[in-house]
């Protein structure tokens, strides 16, 4: 692995992040899988501290490698420049891959590679995003993947794991935030939590992705009824 850990010199954080429960209750922490995973409710901390770890490690806010100089808007947080990394070695290769500001990151892309770039934004967004993902990846590499659920088919994010675990056997390492629970369920990945105000290491059934989708399924008439029978009125 390319990241072993990190701390946070708390003392010096003076922006919203230290408000975050999640985040405020990490003061150091050890990666031990060459694929960790961010899960946890919406505001819970989890892109927040992906977006740290990218920005510490020089990518831009907004996705693409580290010569991707480029901004569009400058909402994050100061969290990077109170973090230490803890390395074993440097990565051949880095990338920042997020769903939200993929567009912008598509079209960049196209910029820097010219005449002989794909077309990205001839293609669905699925298909563009993991054209990407595809391209970018390089063995001794160091990935983060900000939702990448948003932008691929159901297909598509199994075939992602597909893709992890060949960039796994060439010594990448892999940090994402997700709610998906097929991307979750990859083998021997190191799952961390971010609800209930804390950051903790759980397994993958123990995850809400998991727990959602499987009563969900398991109680799919109940759904259909109870949506239909509270419904009647209308949503507005």
């Amino acid at each position: 692995m390319f990241i072993n850990g990190f701390d946070i010199l708390w003392d010096e954080v003076d922006d919203y992040v230290a408000d975050i429960q999640s985040i405020r209750s990490i003061d150091q922490f050890m990666f031990n899988k060459p694929v960790t995973f961010f899960c946890g409710e919406n505001g819970s901390g989890k892109s927040t501290l992906l977006e740290a770890l990218a920005i510490k490690n020089g990518l831009n806010l907004e996705g693409g490698t580290r010569n991707y100089e480029f901004s569009t808007y400058d909402s994050y947080s100061s969290l990077h420049k109170h973090m230490r990394l803890w390395r074993s070695r440097k990565p051949d290769w880095m990338y920042f891959l997020r769903a939200e500001s993929f567009y912008n990151v598509a079209t960049k892309e196209m910029e820097y590679s010219g005449v002989f770039s794909e077309r990205y934004h001839d293609q669905s967004h699925g298909q563009s995003f993991f054209s990407v993902l595809m391209k970018q990846t390089n063995k001794n590499g160091l990935y983060f993947l900000d939702e990448p659920e948003a932008a691929l088919s159901c297909q598509n994010q199994l075939a992602l794991l597909y893709l992890i675990e060949e960039c796994v056997k060439q010594n990448c390492q892999f940090i994402i935030a997700t709610h998906s629970p097929r991307l979750l369920g990859f083998p021997n990945a190191q799952i961390l939590s971010f609800d209930e105000g804390k950051v903790e290491e759980v397994d993958y059934k123990s995850t809400s992705s998991y727990q959602t989708m499987k009563l969900f399924l398991d109680r799919y008439d109940y759904f259909v009824k109870d949506i239909q029978e509270n419904n009647e009125g209308g949503i507005l």
